[in-house]
């Protein structure tokens, strides 16, 4: 019991001391910068660091499948706090987080993620807030992808909840590919509930990208959910 309370102040020690540290740079750059790339950086370090301080690795694998300079729409499952830092060091590209409105209440992080030019959705909005965000991800810089998680939330354990169509219907309007990431280890490193993390290795697979081709909308989240499935069983390759 008191091991778990160390490690949940830890890491929370560590969350806020980073937010204090990098908030104004991230905004700064943010504010400064059309792009908001430098302001991506920052996450980099912040990721970096919370990663290392608590002992989590990564280990990607896939990373020949993404494409310079491509935009995607980047869908990955979701089963823990770690699974956000991780996606920032292990993917190499620039891209924007679509977040509940909720994270933006956050003080000083729901700020610095507003200026980077992060899309903030509000679930109970429908229809009108999926529209909203087709709008900001046509107007991101070219070269910038769009990360969403079609879950929707974390995981309790560790398994795929049902997708929602959002990231589809983005990626089918935008005519972008989508980019299927899986996320394996990271609800044995934290788990959804839990404040006390477990080193350990993060596996990210990054799968090939999965093109439209005029698949219809039901077809599609198949496709892409039994490929993030596939990854989640240590044999597979990703």
């Amino acid at each position: 019991m008191m091991m778990r309370f160390i490690k949940a102040t830890w890491i929370l020690f560590w969350a806020i001391l980073l937010t204090l540290i990098l908030f104004l740079p991230i905004f700064v750059t943010a504010l400064l910068g059309k792009r908001g790339d430098a302001a991506f950086a920052g996450t980099q370090i912040y990721a970096w660091v919370l990663l290392k301080v608590t002992g989590i690795r990564l280990r990607v694998t896939g990373l020949e499948h993404i494409q310079p300079g491509q935009r995607y729409v980047i869908l990955s499952n979701h089963a823990s706090y770690l699974d956000p830092p991780a996606l920032v060091l292990a993917l190499g590209i620039q891209y924007r987080w679509v977040i509940k409105k909720e994270i933006r209440k956050v003080p000083l992080f729901g700020l610095a993620l507003e200026t980077s030019r992060n899309l903030f959705i509000d679930r109970s909005k429908g229809s009108e807030a999926l529209a909203s965000i087709k709008r900001g991800v046509a107007q991101l810089p070219d070269g910038t992808g769009v990360l969403l998680f079609p879950e929707g939330t974390r995981s309790w354990d560790g398994k795929l909840l049902p997708f929602k169509k959002g990231g589809f219907v983005i990626a089918k309007d935008g005519n972008l590919p989508i980019l299927p990431i899986t996320i394996r280890g990271s609800h044995d490193r934290l788990p959804k509930g839990h404040a006390a993390f477990t080193a350990g290795t993060i596996d990210v697979i990054i799968h090939p990208p999965v093109t439209l081709n005029h698949k219809p909308l039901d077809e599609l989240m198949a496709e892409v959910r039994n490929t993030i499935e596939s990854g989640l069983t240590p044999t597979s390759s990703g």
